[in-house]
C-alpha cells in the first residue's frame, strides 16, 4: 500500500469560527440570539441555523458541511433540546468531527438544565428525550450526550449567579482565548487577541476621555494594531481620524504640525463644535507632537478615544497617558503558525516538520542532522532577513548613544540577568543604566531582563556585521566553541566577553586577555564545573588539561570593571593586575585562597561587589576594600579570619556561611541593611553595635551557643537551628518588625507586645515554648504557624485580619480564643491538640478546616452560612455541615464516637467522602449528585 503524506496534514482553515447548535423554541429569540450577536461583535464568524424544520426531517448536506467547516461547536443544551431529532443528529455529527484530527472544539452550555440531567437523560431533559425511546438512533444519541457532557463547558446556574449577560461575556472570553490568533481578514496572525486586549482596555472608560498608548519597537505591529482597533470602533463615534507617520510629517518643511492639526480637526469637528470622536496618532516621537494634537482633556467630549503609537514610552508617561500597552512581537506559537501557513498551507505543521519549524522560529540549532536544512538555519541565524532587520532597526536607530550601548550589552551579554544586577554592571561601565533600561527595546519579567529573541538577534547582528569574518574585532563576544580560537589574536576592540564553554582552557583565555587593552567586562563560566554541582574537587582536574595553576603567566587587563570567573583556578589575583577600575569581583567555586599574595597587597578603592562563594578563601582583610557594598562568603568552609579593623561605611549586605569564625564584630558597618549568617556552627559571639540602625533583615542559622550583644531587631528576624537559644529580648517598641521565623530553639517565652505591626509569625520545633504574648491590637498579623510547642492557651482576639492559623502538634493546647469576627480567616489547621471546644461562628469565609487527632474535641461551632468551606478533616461526635453547600472534600478519621453527620440537601460540589472508624447511625448523601469517591471503613452504620 502506498503511503500518503496527506494523512499528516491537518485541516486548519475553517469557513466559520463557531457553529451554534440549539433548540429554537427554547432559545432562538433569547439566549442564543444574544450570544450570536455578541460573537459577531467580537469579529468571530458564527454559523446559526434559523430554519424551522418539520418533525422527522433529516439535516441537510449543507448543514453537515457547515458543521465540518466550523472550528468551534457551541451546544446549547436546553430543556427541550432532546425533543428534536434534528438537534440530536447535529450533536452526533459534531461529536464525530471532534474525534477527527482537524482541531474541532466542542463547548457545551447547560442553559437552565444540569449536566447530570443531560448525561443521564433525567428530569425535564429526560422527558423530552423519552419521545425517541423507540427510534433506532436513540443509542448513538445517548452516547453523543454522554460524550458531550464529559467535555469542558459552562453551566448558567452556577456561573455569574445566573446572570445571562455576564455569563455570555465569560463564554465569549473563553471562546476567543481558544480560537487561533487569526484576524478577521484571515491574513494576520495574532491580531484578534491583541485587538480584544486594547478594546477591553478602552471599554473600562465608558463615559470618560481615554488615551491609550501602544508602545514597542519598530516592526512590532503598533500601526497595524492601531489601524485594526480604529476600524473596529470608529463607526461607534460621530467623528474619527487616523493620522499616520506623525514623526515624519511633523518634521517635514512641506507639512508640519499645523497640517496634522487640520487633519485631526477635519475628522472630528462638526459645525465647529468638538464632539465625541476617536482618532489615532501614529508614530509619535516627541511630547510636542502630543501637546499640539491631543493637548488637554477638555479638548474632547466624554467618551472620546485617542490611540497613540510610539517607540518611546517616556513620551506617553510625560503626557500622562491613561493606559500604556506594550505591543510584543509574535510569540513562538504564533510564529510557528505563520511559518506553517506560508510553508505548508496550514496553521500547524505536520508532525515530520514540527521540530524543524520550531528551530526556524527560535533560531536554535542542533548539532545533529548535518543536512541542507540545518545549513540554511545556520545562515538565517547569522544573517537575519534584511527586510525584518530594517523594520526592527528603526527603534534602535531612534535611541541615543547611551541607550544603544545598553541595548547591545543586554542583547549580547546580559539578557536573563536580574534587573538589579544589570544596573550594577552597566553603571560600573559608565552608562546611565536606569534611564536606558526604560526604553521599549528591553522588558522586565519577574525581575529579570528579557527581550524577544528576534530583537536579541537583531542586536547581535548589529555587533557582528561590521566585521563579519573577524570576531576578534567585535566590541562584544558571547563566546561559543568556534570563537575560542580568536582569543589568541589581536583584540583591541573587544570591551565585553561572555565565555560559556564545556571545554574551558584557562591557558588560552589568559593568553588572549593579554591583548585586550579595552576589556571592561569578563564573564567566564565552565559548564563542566556547573554539572559537578558547583564544587571543585581538589583531587580532580576540573579543567581537563595539563594546566598548572601556579604558573606566572596569568593576566587580567587593568581596564576591567566587572570580573566574573566561576571556577577561577589560581590561589590569588595576578601580580600584574592593578585592578584600579575594578567595581565587581565574582569568583564563586574558585581556588582563590586570598585576594593577593602577602607581599603584593593592593587596595581596591572602586570595588563595590565581592562574591567569593564556595571558594577556598582562608582570610579576608576588608581594609583592602574600603568602599565595599555587598559581600558574599557563603560556603567558605576554610575561612578563619575576617578582618574589619577599619570602617566599611558603605557595606549594606553581608552574607557569610559555613565558616570557622568563632567571633564576629560588626563594628564599623553603620549602614548595614541585611546580615545573613548560615551554618556558622563555631560562631559563639556576635557583636552588633548600636550604630547599626539601618539593619532590616537578620538571618542566622546553625549557631549553637550564640549570644547577642547590642542586637536591634529589624524588619525580618530569622533564627534557624540555633539549638541553645533560650532567651530573646525584643526592644519595648519595635515598630518595624514584620516577620519572625524561629525554629529548633530552646525559647521558653516570647513577648511580642512591642511589635504591633508584625505580619508573619513562624515558630517551628520550639518544644520548650510555654508562653507567647501577642499585642492587644495586632491588626497586621495575617499568618501564624506554630509547630510542636508546649503552649496551653493562645489569645488571638486582637488579630482581626488573621488569614491562616496553623498549629501543629501543640499537644498541650486546650484553648484558642479567636476574634468575634475573623472575616479574612480562610485556613485553620490544628493537629494533635487537647482542644475541647472551638467557636468558628465569626469565620464565615473559612475555606479549609483540619482538626486531626484532636481526640478531646466535643464541640465545634461552624457559621450558619459557610459557603466557601471546601475541605474538612475532623474528629467529632456530631458534625453539621448544612451551611457548607460548596464543600468538596470531607475526611473524618478515627472518630470512634461519631454518630451523626448532616450534609446539605444540595451538595453538588462534594466529590470525596472518607469516613474511618465511626459509630454512624445514618448517612444521607442524596444531595451529592457529583460524588466520585466514597470510603466507609470500620464504620458501624445502623
Amino acid at each position: 500500500m502506498a503511503s500518503s503524506s496527506s494523512s499528516f496534514i491537518h485541516k486548519t482553515s475553517f469557513k466559520y469560527d463557531v457553529f451554534i447548535s440549539f433548540r429554537g423554541e427554547d432559545t432562538r429569540t433569547s439566549f442564543v440570539d444574544h450570544l450570536y450577536h455578541a460573537l459577531k461583535h467580537e469579529n468571530i464568524e458564527t454559523y446559526k441555523d434559523d430554519e424551522n424544520l418539520e418533525r422527522g426531517k433529516k439535516i441537510s448536506k449543507e448543514l453537515i458541511q457547515a458543521i465540518k467547516d466550523s472550528r468551534f461547536h457551541v451546544i446549547v443544551f436546553s430543556k427541550n433540546y432532546a425533543s428534536s431529532s434534528w438537534c440530536l443528529d447535529e450533536l452526533v455529527k459534531i461529536i464525530e468531527c471532534q474525534k477527527t484530527p482537524t482541531e474541532h472544539i466542542v463547548y457545551p452550555i447547560f442553559y437552565r438544565v444540569e449536566p447530570t440531567e443531560v448525561r443521564k437523560q433525567s428530569g425535564e431533559f429526560g422527558k423530552a428525550f423519552s419521545e425517541h425511546k423507540n427510534d433506532e438512533a436513540s443509542r448513538k444519541w445517548k452516547e453523543a450526550l454522554i460524550e458531550a457532557t464529559s467535555l469542558s463547558g459552562r453551566e448558567l446556574r452556577t456561573t455569574a449567579d445566573g446572570h445571562e449577560a455576564e455569563f455570555i461575556k465569560l463564554v465569549i472570553k473563553e471562546i476567543s482565548s481558544r480560537l487561533p490568533t487569526v484576524c478577521a481578514d484571515g491574513n494576520l496572525i495574532g491580531m484578534r487577541s491583541r485587538i480584544n486586549d486594547v478594546v477591553s482596555f478602552l471599554n473600562t472608560f465608558t463615559d470618560e476621555i481615554c488615551m491609550i498608548g501602544l508602545t514597542g519597537m519598530g516592526g512590532s505591529g503598533k500601526t497595524t494594531l492601531a489601524r485594526a482597533v480604529f476600524d473596529h470602533i470608529s463607526n461607534e463615534f460621530e467623528g474619527s481620524s487616523f493620522v499616520e507617520n506623525v514623526q515624519e510629517f511633523s518634521n517635514s518643511l512641506e507639512f508640519g504640525l499645523k497640517s496634522l492639526q487640520q487633519q485631526v480637526l477635519r475628522g472630528v469637528l462638526n459645525k465647529k463644535d468638538i464632539i465625541k470622536g476617536s482618532f489615532v496618532l501614529d508614530d509619535v516621537d516627541h511630547i510636542d507632537q502630543l501637546k499640539a494634537l491631543a493637548g488637554e482633556p477638555n479638548w474632547f467630549k466624554s467618551g472620546s478615544r485617542i490611540i497613540i503609537t510610539t517607540r518611546d514610552k517616556q513620551v506617553l508617561i510625560a503626557h500622562k497617558v491613561n493606559l500604556i500597552h506594550d505591543v510584543n512581537l509574535l510569540t513562538d506559537k504564533e510564529a510557528i503558525c505563520l511559518l506553517s501557513r506560508c510553508a505548508f498551507g496550514t496553521e500547524i505543521p505536520s508532525p515530520e516538520y514540527k521540530e524543524l519549524s520550531e528551530k526556524v522560529v527560535s533560531s536554535s540549532l542542533c548539532d545533529a542532522d548535518e543536512d541542507v536544512w540545518i545549513d540554511t538555519l545556520e545562515e538565517l541565524e547569522k544573517i537575519p532577513l534584511d527586510g525584518t532587520l530594517q523594520r526592527l532597526e528603526l527603534s534602535y536607530k531612534g535611541l541615543d548613544t547611551n541607550c544603544r550601548e545598553i541595548f547591545l550589552h543586554v542583547a549580547c551579554i546580559l539578557k536573563t540577568w536580574t534587573k538589579e544586577r544589570v544596573i550594577k554592571v552597566l553603571e560600573s561601565c559608565g552608562y546611565h543604566a536606569k534611564r536606558g533600561l526604560k526604553k521599549s527595546l528591553i522588558t522586565t519579567r519577574d525581575g529579570y531582563l528579557d527581550m524577544h529573541h528576534h530583537i536579541q538577534e537583531m542586536g547581535r547582528y548589529i555587533v557582528r556585521r561590521l566585521h563579519f569574518e573577524e570576531p576578534n574585532k567585535h566590541s562584544r563576544l558571547w563566546i561559543e566553541r568556534k570563537l575560542l580560537i580568536y582569543l589568541l589574536g589581536t583584540n583591541e576592540a573587544i570591551r565585553c566577553i561572555k565565555l560559556i564553554s564545556s571545554e574551558l582552557n584557562p591557558e588560552i583565555v589568559m593568553k588572549g586577555l593579554r591583548n585586550m587593552k579595552q576589556l571592561r567586562f569578563l564573564q567566564v563560566f565552565d559548564r563542566e564545573l556547573f554539572k559537578k554541582n558547583w564544587r571543585i574537587d581538589e583531587d580532580e582536574d576540573c579543567f581537563q588539561r595539563n594546566w598548572k595553576p601556579d604558573e606566572v603567566c596569568e593576566y587580567f587587563p587593568n581596564t576591567l570593571r566587572w570580573l566574573a570567573w566561576q571556577g577561577y583556578p589560581f590561589k590569588s589575583l595576578p601580580k600584574s593586575f592593578q585592578a584600579n577600575n575594578l567595581v565587581a569581583l565574582e569568583m564563586s567555586c574558585s581556588k582563590l585562597v586570598q585576594l593577593w599574595e602577602c607581599t603584593n597587597k593592593k587596595v581596591l578603592n572602586k570595588l563595590k561587589f565581592l562574591d567569593l562563594r564556595h571558594s577556598k578563601l582562608k582570610n579576608l582583610d576588608l581594609g583592602l576594600t574600603p568602599n565595599l557594598e555587598t559581600l558574599s562568603l557563603i560556603g567558605c568552609s576554610d575561612l578563619v579570619e575576617l578582618r574589619m579593623h577599619v570602617e566599611c561605611p558603605k557595606l549594606i549586605y553581608l552574607e557569610l556561611g559555613n565558616s570557622k569564625l568563632t567571633t564576629f564584630d560588626l563594628q564599623g558597618t553603620p549602614n548595614l541593611v541585611a546580615l545573613h549568617l548560615e551554618n556558622c556552627f563555631d560562631l559563639v559571639e556576635l557583636h552588633v553595635p548600636v550604630e547599626c540602625r539601618k539593619l532590616e533583615s537578620i538571618h542566622i542559622s546553625g549557631s549553637k551557643h550564640l549570644t547577642f550583644e547590642g542586637l536591634r531587631i529589624s524588619r525580618k528576624l530569622y533564627l534557624r537551628e540555633c539549638a541553645d537559644l533560650v532567651e530573646l529580648h525584643i526592644p519595648i517598641e519595635c515598630l518595624k518588625l514584620v516577620s519572625i521565623n524561629i525554629n529548633t530553639s530552646k525559647l521558653r517565652t516570647l513577648d511580642l507586645r512591642g511589635t504591633p505591626y508584625i505580619e508573619e509569625l513562624h515558630l517551628g520545633e520550639c518544644v520548650d515554648l510555654v508562653e507567647l504574648h501577642i499585642p492587644v491590637e495586632c491588626l497586621k498579623l495575617v499568618s501564624i504557624n506554630i509547630n510542636g510547642s508546649k503552649l496551653r492557651t493562645l489569645d488571638l482576639r486582637g488579630t482581626l485580619n488573621i488569614e491562616k492559623l496553623h498549629l501543629y502538634k501543640c499537644v498541650d493546647l486546650v484553648e484558642v480564643q479567636l476574634p468575634i469576627e475573623s472575616l479574612k480567616l480562610v485556613s485553620i489547621n490544628i493537629n494533635g491538640s487537647k482542644l475541647r471546644t472551638l467557636d468558628l461562628r465569626g469565620t464565615s469565609n473559612i475555606e479549609k478546616l483540619f482538626l486531626r487527632e484532636c481526640v478531646d474535641l466535643v464541640e465545634l461551632h461552624i457559621p450558619f452560612e459557610c459557603q466557601k468551606l471546601i475541605s474538612i478533616n475532623i474528629n467529632l461526635r456530631t458534625l453539621d455541615l448544612r451551611g457548607t453547600s460548596n464543600i468538596e472534600k470531607l475526611c473524618v478519621k478515627r472518630c470512634a464516637d461519631l454518630v451523626e453527620i448532616h450534609i446539605p440537601f444540595e451538595c453538588l460540589k462534594l466529590v470525596s467522602i472518607n469516613i474511618y472508624g465511626s459509630k454512624l447511625r445514618t448517612l444521607d448523601i442524596r444531595g451529592t449528585l457529583n460524588i466520585e469517591k466514597l470510603f466507609l471503613k470500620k464504620c458501624v452504620i445502623w
